[in-house]
């Protein structure tokens, strides 16, 4: 698979976004490698002007509705900060056999490192209108449900879903837009 070259136009735009680990390897599986996750966004929401909208945190990848100063540059501090916390956490916990996964699949260009983390790229979606701003929403709340873990998507700890019920979440949520 190539090189991801998503554009972003619209850099100040909120954007439906989607980060997803490695060959989809399972690493959001404690409590503590989606920690790194939510302090990351809680320090770009301060430091980056990151207004989130919706999020969900799956084993896996992610998704958010998001905006800030320049999205493509807070995402770029968002996956380099979390892939070398994520990584350090592996190394601690001793998880040799999902080190080797990610510096086996490790694409061949990236020779700065032993390990990649991320895959490419965080395929940036412009919500274009109110009715995609919530279809995305929707979307992304009922992806766990979708994947048979919850019945109910407010059940589910790391996702945006509780807040749209009025209920406060992990995270800092802007529900007007």
């Amino acid at each position: 698979m190539g090189r991801s070259r998503s554009k972003v136009y619209e850099p100040t735009h909120p954007h439906f976004l989607t980060c997803t680990i490695l060959h989809w390897l399972p690493i959001f599986t404690n409590q503590e490698s989606v920690q790194i996750i939510i302090d990351s966004l809680t320090h770009l929401q301060k430091s980056d002007n990151l207004t989130i909208f919706s999020y969900v945190i799956l084993e896996n990848h992610l998704h958010l509705v998001a905006q800030s100063d320049d999205i493509a540059k807070t995402m770029q501090k968002f996956k380099a900060y979390t892939a070398y916390e994520l990584l350090e956490l592996l190394k601690r916990k001793n998880a040799i056999t999902l080190l080797k996964q990610f510096a086996f699949h490790k694409k061949a260009h990236k020779t700065e490192s032993t390990y990649q983390l991320w895959e490419e790229g965080f395929h940036p979606k412009l919500i274009q209108s109110e009715t995609m701003m919530f279809e995305k929403i929707n979307y992304i709340h009922q992806n766990p449900v979708k994947r048979g873990y919850i019945e109910e998507a407010e059940h589910w700890r790391y996702s945006s879903a509780k807040d749209y019920m009025g209920i406060e979440g992990l995270l800092k949520i802007e529900r007007l837009w």
